[in-house]
């Protein structure tokens, strides 16, 4: 049998040449091209050595119809653009995301909530089929963001415990996947070290109210210090200005505190920063401790950061390969109220020259 001539120099390799060239049925290239099963170990070899020899691309279309995938997925921050590009924890997220959906031949489609009228646009969006599925994180507690997801049916994990109405742990709510880290047992092991070195009053600057980390954060807290008073607690947001805001009010209330423990590295460089201000010694006269371990962060104070790490990156890859899951059919869609395996992994103190 003669082989078909190889595409015309210009034109556009198809699957048709593919096939003619591995010396396969159009169909059995369509098959290893579009990564299904069922076709012998040779065979796949050959249309694989015949895509690279051709230089073949798929027909997105054509592969979306045969895949039922876009090859795509949504990453969402419900958070404005200044807190993603000012914060190293996102980006260190976003890179676990797209080093993994990379693995999995996916794109990454960042979006995120710059304001109310946002919300419209990415229902549209994640409505109009152009992803397969959703990576949503830091999504506060009254955020609609859920809502607009559910109402999509786009599959999708959460970056971190879900607290808002109607999720899982409510009575009737539906399970929903999410991926997040051991915080509370986190600020313990945070507290209890700070005890050790002898301190007797140990302050804490708690994240935002309507974040689930943060709480989680504040309940390790008082889980270790159960009768700190609330002349020992200060509120910020997660960043560094925050922090340095918290700090100040809490040397005002409490100006013989000797420790502190921040909810994340950004605000304890904030409050290190007032520290220093106010003539103040870290770790002499107070001993800080931050949460998050942002290198770019705790190695660059003056002292040297100790820290809770959490693996951020890792956390990352982690909710991709829950979606694949998800995908792929091993495990049960979100909003059926089956179990859908999520994963709380495991933090630790990170020890350097601030406590």
């Amino acid at each position: 049998m003669s082989r078909k001539p190889d595409p015309a120099p210009g034109s556009r390799p198809t699957l048709e040449a593919v096939a003619a060239r591995a010396g396969v049925s159009r169909a059995t290239a369509s098959r290893v091209v579009n990564g299904g099963a069922g076709v012998r170990p040779p065979l796949v070899d050959k249309v694989r050595r015949a895509v690279e020899e051709l230089g073949y691309v798929p027909n997105h279309a054509a592969r979306t119809l045969v895949t039922r995938r876009n090859g795509a997925v949504a990453v969402i921050i419900a958070e404005p653009e200044f807190r993603i590009f000012s914060d190293p924890f996102f980006e260190q997220q976003v890179r676990g995301i797209s080093r993994e959906l990379t693995a999995h031949d996916s794109q990454l489609v960042l979006l995120w909530v710059e304001g109310p009228g946002d919300y419209d646009r990415i229902g549209r969006y994640l409505g109009g089929g152009h992803v397969d599925g959703a990576l949503a994180f830091s999504v506060h507690n009254d955020d609609g963001l859920p809502s607009i997801i559910g109402r999509a049916q786009v599959p999708a994990v959460f970056g971190g415990r879900p607290g808002w109405p109607g999720a899982s742990g409510t009575p009737g709510g539906p399970a929903v996947p999410y991926v997040d880290a051991d915080n509370r047992g986190g600020a313990r092991e945070a507290v209890r070290h700070l005890l050790s070195l002898g301190r007797e009053r140990v302050a804490h600057i708690a994240g935002p109210r309507d974040l689930t980390s943060a709480m989680d954060r504040v309940d390790g807290y008082r889980d270790v210090l159960l009768d700190a008073g609330p002349g020992l607690i200060a509120q910020g947001d997660f960043t560094e200005e925050s922090g340095a805001r918290a700090m100040a009010e809490l040397l005002a209330r409490r100006p013989d505190l000797d420790a502190v423990f921040a909810a994340n590295d950004l605000m304890a460089s904030g409050a290190l920063r007032v520290l220093r201000e106010r003539g103040l010694r870290v770790p002499e006269d107070v001993a800080l401790v931050g949460f998050d371990d942002m290198t770019s962060i705790a190695e660059a104070t003056d002292p040297p950061l100790t820290t809770v790490r959490q693996d951020v990156e890792g956390m990352g890859r982690l909710m991709v390969r829950l979606l694949m899951r998800v995908l792929n059919g091993r495990e049960t869609e979100p909003g059926t109220g089956s179990a859908p395996g999520s994963v709380i992994t495991p933090t630790e103190l990170v020890r350097r020259a601030s406590a």
